[in-house]
């Protein structure tokens, strides 16, 4: 990059690439704060070279829109999505890749705040161009049926996630390997799909071998290996394994503080879980504070109507009675 710079100027159309290039590395390590100096300076670069409507113009803005997303920052990103999206489907037509990848991301955008009406007629279309443009058995249909397998999930649709989850895993391990990221991603989703139907013994082994890839691959301290470890403290919760849950529970609310910040939506949610197994260890005085701080942070970061606000908020509603009942 530094060499281009050097020899096309700073705002080369050239340099754009390698801005973003190097933005999408750190987002991967989860260096945030580091990534986004350089997607704004690529998406400056873009627009003012190639112009407001160019598809490079559109990759920057949906780039910078997924780590807006990481951090939390919902209300600054939809607008970038959806403008990304019009561009894509006005210069590239509406079948094309970009555009099921830009309706995907939005789709995931949507139902991350509990917006599953509007999330499901974007997730299907995009389903249907990767599988037409890309073939059935492309990592990109894996994604989408990934994603729509999330979404039927979280409406209780379980009967219809779980085929979609198997083919996405089965599409990845094919296509990738069966020690990729991806993989990890996959295998986490189907076991908390199992989880959900009671189905602990399956989940178990796909939550521990999904923990295994993601820190072997992406380090310790990386935001994937988080959610593994919140997964699997929840599932040893749920059968009574309280003293093996909250190690990990706590191992992966330290990783999205430093990683996210204090004020992350997913720092909240690690909040009321860990507050949730101190409340059933009868450690109430220690779980109302966690609670609280989840709540503030759902509250701002999500609105007061998010159903993660919701559940909080009623999980602190129960201690404080139980509390004043006693």
């Amino acid at each position: 990059m530094k060499i281009r710079e050097q020899q096309l100027g700073p705002e080369h159309p050239d340099v754009a690439p390698s801005l973003n290039n190097l933005a999408e590395l750190l987002r991967a390590q989860g260096k945030y704060a580091e990534a986004e100096p350089l997607y704004r300076r690529s998406l400056k670069i873009r627009e003012q070279q190639l112009g407001p409507e160019h598809p490079d113009v559109a990759q920057s803005l949906n780039n910078l829109s997924l780590l807006l997303k990481s951090q939390g920052k919902y209300a600054k990103v939809e607008p970038l999505f959806r403008r990304s999206l019009e561009i894509y489907e006005q210069q590239l037509g509406p079948e094309h890749p970009d555009v099921a990848q830009s309706l995907n991301n939005l789709a995931e955008l949507l139902r991350t705040q509990g917006k599953f009406a509007e999330a499901e007629p974007l997730y299907r279309p995009s389903l249907k161009i990767r599988e037409q443009q890309l073939g059935p058995e492309h990592p990109a249909v894996a994604e989408s049926l990934n994603n729509l397998s999330l979404l039927l999930k979280a409406q209780g649709k379980y009967a219809e996630a779980e085929p979609l989850y198997r083919r996405s895993l089965e599409i990845d391990e094919k296509a990738l390997g069966h020690d990729h990221p991806d993989v990890a991603m996959d295998l986490n989703n189907l076991a908390g799909l199992l989880e959900s139907q009671g189905k602990s013994a399956e989940a178990e082994p796909l939550y521990r071998r999904s923990l295994k890839i993601w820190e072997q691959q992406l380090g310790l301290e990386h935001p994937d290996v988080a959610i593994s470890l919140n997964n699997l403290a929840g599932l040893l919760k749920s059968q009574g394994k309280s003293a093996e849950a909250e190690p990990l529970y706590r191992r992966s609310l330290k990783i999205w503080e430093q990683q996210f910040g204090l004020e992350h939506p997913n720092v909240a949610i690690s909040l009321n879980n860990l507050a949730g197994l101190l409340e059933s260890q009868g450690k109430s005085a220690e779980a109302e504070p966690l609670y609280r701080r989840s709540l503030a942070i759902c509250k701002k970061t999500l609105g007061p109507e998010h159903p993660n606000t919701q559940i909080v908020r009623k999980n602190l509603t129960l201690l404080l009675e139980e509390r004043r009942d006693k």
